[in-house]
């Protein structure tokens, strides 16, 4: 069939591509308005930057300890700008490949606290009864518990990986998460359009995919950037406290080399402060970002641009 031009109707997924295209430039739009989430955006543009063109400007080889290019702990030089550990490797070197992992550490701890949390939001939020009562007094207890002390205990009797890292970030830090979902779910399965898809007999799993979850995954992904920093922060901590991976290169890591070695009492800032620097730049410029997406897919929580 065809309109007064001749020409034939779009289809349903040219009209949906379209509304996406929409939607996305819209959100842009109303994201460039926010000056503190740009600057976040262009941090998180150069550390990813730095992190993916490692192995081409500092090599897989920096953190080789048998053929270390320096002398033990010296001072920034020309040739080397940040100095040298204990070992004599590059800081430089050491600082731009630890970005990988702490990254990667970051956004997939993060992914899987927020996967956990907003799993069991949905599904609290939906079914209610004695499943929702024991669910949320679960996430009461990982709430009240320290989430630092549950990772550091989980590292420490878990094989030393960077998997038993994550695990231990994602595992005890979805509580936060899995009642903001909750909350949200409750909200959306309020509204008419959720009665009238059960009475044409709509299932569980009809309704929480294709009702529940598009209306809360705004709430989620700004959530997800908020807990990247978060992430990336407990990962630091557990690498400073000596129950990370030790056979890689982190920030915190290197951190908790410099402490090993004396830096805070011999004076050796280099050691120390460009790792705490970038530790600090990447979780403030994911902060910006999130708080910038939270505004613009709930400009009611008023967050300052």
């Amino acid at each position: 069939m065809t309109d007064t031009t001749g020409a034939a109707p779009p289809s349903v997924r040219a009209l949906v591509r379209q509304r996406r295209r929409r939607a996305a430039s819209r959100f842009w739009r109303q994201y460039r308005a926010h000056r503190a989430g740009l600057v976040g955006l262009a941090g998180l543009a150069l550390f990813a930057l730095v992190a993916l063109t490692a192995p081409l400007t500092v090599g897989s080889d920096v953190a080789g300890v048998t053929d270390a290019p320096g002398r033990p702990l010296e001072g920034p030089t020309a040739e080397f700008p940040l100095g040298t550990d204990r070992f004599g490797r590059d800081l430089l070197g050491l600082l731009v490949w630890g970005s990988r992992v702490s990254l990667l550490v970051g956004l997939l701890a993060a992914a899987l606290s927020v996967v956990i949390g907003a799993l069991v939001g949905i599904t609290a939020g939906h079914f209610k009864g004695a499943y929702a009562t024991v669910i949320m007094r679960v996430t009461d207890w990982f709430l009240v518990m320290p989430a630092l002390v549950l990772a550091v205990a989980l590292a420490a009797v878990m094989p030393r990986s960077l998997g038993t890292v994550i695990l231990a970030i994602g595992v005890t830090s979805w509580p936060t998460t899995a009642r903001l979902v909750r909350a949200q779910t409750l909200a959306v399965e309020s509204r008419p359009y959720i009665e009238r898809a059960k009475a044409l007999g709509g299932g569980h799993g009809h309704i929480m995919t294709r009702h529940v979850l598009p209306n809360v995954m705004p709430l989620v992904l700004a959530q997800t950037t908020l807990m990247v920093s978060a992430s990336i922060l407990t990962e630091a901590t557990l690498a400073f406290l000596g129950v990370g991976d030790p056979t890689v290169v982190s920030w915190g890591g290197m951190l908790q080399d410099a402490r090993e070695a004396g830096a805070v009492s011999a004076g050796d800032w280099w050691y120390l402060v460009p790792p705490g620097i970038a530790i600090a730049g990447v979780a403030l410029a994911f902060t910006l970002c999130g708080r910038a997406v939270e505004s613009v897919l709930n400009p009611r929580l008023g967050v300052a641009r």
